[in-house]
């Protein structure tokens, strides 16, 4: 069955960085877009990034664009998220995701079948 790992999260400033890496398995990555979302304590869970199966399209929520990249390395079956000029606000627990069906991406978590377990972002000011 598809696993999806994540690692990477902890407690850091404003302003500094953090990459989180989610690694995959049980099926062929390649052929599956990936996402990021986050949920905060006492919100809704919230689309962050999402890439392409062969990673060459990308697309970001309006309040990570510019500071967050995602990336992918298919030889590795691992997406990333590269976090830069890290807000409070950014403060949530982190999942990535994968859907069922290859080749298509999305930014709705409804559309996501598998996800990680997550891993905590904590921003400090």
């Amino acid at each position: 069955q598809v696993q999806l790992v994540e690692s990477g999260g902890g407690l850091v400033q404003a302003g500094d960085s953090l990459r989180l890496s989610c690694a995959a398995s049980g099926r062929t990555f390649s052929n599956y877009a990936m996402g990021w979302f986050r949920q905060a304590p006492g919100k809704e869970r919230e689309f962050v990034a999402r890439i392409s199966w062969s990673g060459g399209r990308t697309y970001y929520a309006d309040s990570v664009k510019g500071r967050f990249t995602i990336s992918r390395d298919n030889a590795k079956n691992t997406v990333y998220l590269q976090m830069n000029s890290l807000k409070p606000e950014d403060t949530a627990v982190y999942y990535c995701a994968t859907r069922r069906v290859p080749y298509q991406s999305s930014e709705f978590v409804s559309d996501y079948d598998y996800w990680g377990q997550g891993t905590q972002v904590t921003v400090s000011s």
